[in-house]
């Protein structure tokens, strides 16, 4: 996985958005879609003209459809298409990683697709004794979703233990093994770094202690 966590990446002041109900785009995670809706495909072909970037904006709890942009999470994950193919029929299957955590703050867009005013928010990272121990706290839950039977790809292991950057740990974990999207959407919320890896792993020891019966 290539990390964006310290890279310097202007970010654009507008970005189109996708809304895609049930989902979370984390920073430096990758998220493979197929766009084929209309107005997905002239977004897609607009951002690749651009800067290669839009958002994905989940709908809150109990929309069905967006009607309105009041209907949408503004809080969201900013993304960067790293791999793109297109199909004769005009539909394509591309990757985009997570670049940054960024707040809707107002449509300059509505028509053929939606635009928004984007600004990254600032995180509070956290002090270097208490990542440690927050470190080793996740790295022991993922071997606690081992033992209950969950698996972890051998690749995303070696990945996971040789991440030294919390935030980064936090969002890839979260990324991976949260089921609902009202949890993700809660951790991708929280912009305090060690709240953030605190709450990941309570969100994680209630999922494994509800899949052993407990």
């Amino acid at each position: 996985m290539k990390s964006t966590t310290h890279q310097k990446m202007n970010l654009p002041k507008h970005a189109p958005i996708m809304v895609l109900p049930g989902a979370q785009l984390f920073p430096n995670a990758l998220l493979p879609l197929y766009i084929f809706e209309p107005r997905y495909r002239a977004m897609l072909s607009w951002s690749l003209e651009q800067d290669r970037m839009f958002c994905i904006v989940p709908v809150k709890p109990g929309v069905e459809e967006a009607r309105s942009t009041d209907d949408l999470h503004h809080l969201v994950g900013l993304g960067m298409v790293r791999a793109c193919v297109g199909r004769e029929d005009g539909t394509s299957h591309l990757v985009l990683q997570g670049v940054a955590r960024v707040r809707l703050t107002g449509f300059v867009q509505d028509t053929p697709f939606r635009i928004a005013e984007v600004r990254e928010v600032t995180e509070s990272p956290a002090d270097p004794e208490e990542s440690e121990d927050l470190t080793t706290r996740l790295l022991e839950t993922c071997a606690l979703l081992r033992a209950n039977g969950i698996g972890v790809p051998e690749a995303l292991d070696q990945q996971l233990a040789q991440m030294e950057d919390l935030g980064l740990l936090t969002d890839v974990i979260a990324h991976s093994f949260l089921r609902t999207p009202e949890e993700r959407q809660a951790v991708l919320e929280e912009l305090s770094v060690a709240a953030r890896s605190r709450l990941l792993v309570r969100l994680l020891l209630v999922q494994i202690s509800e899949d052993s019966g407990n």
